[in-house]
């Protein structure tokens, strides 16, 4: 039987794809070692990926800004951009740490005040609630606690967790030492994306456009194009609207003279960055530090945390975020669902823009199936 080279280049793909597909199933377990030693080597320049991502998104605006009316860009714009943008970064961080910090020492002191006096009134209240229910006390009276065997527990525990004590510090130590070497690493590497970042498109674009078919990457540029314009658009959506709700908490707080309005403002500002759910966690902890005060402003934090909420929800939410993404609401649940069940609240940042793309993606393909179908039956 005579074999031309079309067909062995076929039997040799073939074979060669057997030869991987059994190393994956007998091996697997090395293969996967082996790529999770090939993730931690790359990761920081994964992370510097995500750290150019972020900043260019106000470094753009900055930069297009200086253009003026003409647009024109020199050289001298890139690099002043990116250090407006990282003073920028860095002012915000500073606000946190100078402004924020003070007020969370102060409101940890005055807590430190305010819970033993709750817990006195609470105990009291409970005296008072087992006086008008013996049944209760009495129950409570037939629970018996073996207390030497809790002592017992406690004392190994503690004898345990002394002999461990010096290897976790220095494996804490060694935890942060390599995680600020790894920042570091992907920051720099991150001001060199930004500073070379059309270099590097064309670079890019030279690459598949030899390694793929010209329609295939063609579809690979359009897909790459639509996910980095939903990505931009939700991170900014997503930046300016949680600024947009601290802010009105803090006004609204300040206006009906509650306490904790600046710290309630930023920490709802940052706990809105996680979609849906994240002004939630700020509640919980508004309601906490107000029952701390007393009970009627912790409900008068509650009636203002909704009625914000459903101004951010219906006004605002819809218009700097909703129409960034074009994705549905019901959809940003579900991507909001799976992401948190899967990566936590990273997932939950990362899915819904992702899940925008695949919305966008699968709705080109079904309209275009659909003008097909229309223009095959029309001809025929």
């Amino acid at each position: 039987m005579n074999l031309d080279n079309e067909q062995l280049k076929k039997i040799r793909g073939l074979i060669l794809y057997t030869i991987v597909v059994a190393v994956l199933c007998f091996h697997y377990k090395e293969v996967l070692a082996v790529l999770g030693r090939g993730f931690n080597m790359i990761f920081p320049f994964l992370l510097g990926c995500g750290i150019a991502f972020i900043l260019n998104v106000p470094m753009r605006r900055i930069e297009s800004l200086m253009g003026g009316k003409d647009g024109r860009k020199k050289r001298w714009h890139r690099p002043v951009s990116l250090l407006v943008t990282i003073l920028l970064v860095l002012g915000i961080v500073a606000v946190v740490i100078f402004i924020v910090v003070p007020q969370v020492a102060e409101t940890a002191m005055s807590l430190s005040y305010k819970i033993p006096a709750f817990a006195n009134q609470v105990g009291r209240k409970l005296e008072q609630l087992f006086a008008d229910e013996p049944q209760i006390a009495a129950y409570l009276a037939g629970i018996s606690i073996n207390w030497k065997d809790v002592f017992n527990g406690a004392v190994d525990f503690v004898t345990v967790g002394a002999g461990s004590v010096l290897s976790t510090t220095f494996s804490a130590a060694m935890s942060i030492a390599s995680g600020f070497t790894t920042f570091v690493i992907a920051f720099v590497f991150s001001i060199y994306i930004l500073l070379q970042k059309e270099t590097l498109k064309a670079q890019f674009k030279k690459l598949f456009l030899a390694i793929l078919p010209q329609k295939a990457a063609e579809r690979f540029f359009e897909m790459a194009a639509l996910t980095e314009k939903t990505f931009s658009s939700f991170l900014a959506g997503q930046c300016l609207e949680a600024v947009i709700l601290g802010t009105m908490f803090f006004v609204a707080m300040t206006i009906v003279r509650m306490n904790y309005a600046l710290l309630m403002g930023v920490l709802i500002a940052f706990t809105a960055l996680i979609p849906i759910f994240g002004a939630f966690i700020g509640c919980a902890i508004g309601v906490f530090l107000m029952l701390m005060e007393s009970p009627m402003s912790a409900l008068a934090f509650i009636v203002l945390f909704n009625v914000l909420q459903q101004i951010e929800g219906n006004l605002i939410y819809p218009r700097v975020v909703g129409g960034s993404v074009g994705l549905p609401s019901i959809w940003v649940l579900v991507a909001v669902t799976l992401g948190a069940s899967m990566m936590g609240i990273a997932g939950m940042l990362l899915f819904i823009p992702t899940c925008s793309v695949l919305y966008n993606l699968l709705k080109r393909a079904v309209n275009s199936r659909l003008e097909e179908k229309k223009k095959n039956t029309a001809g025929s």
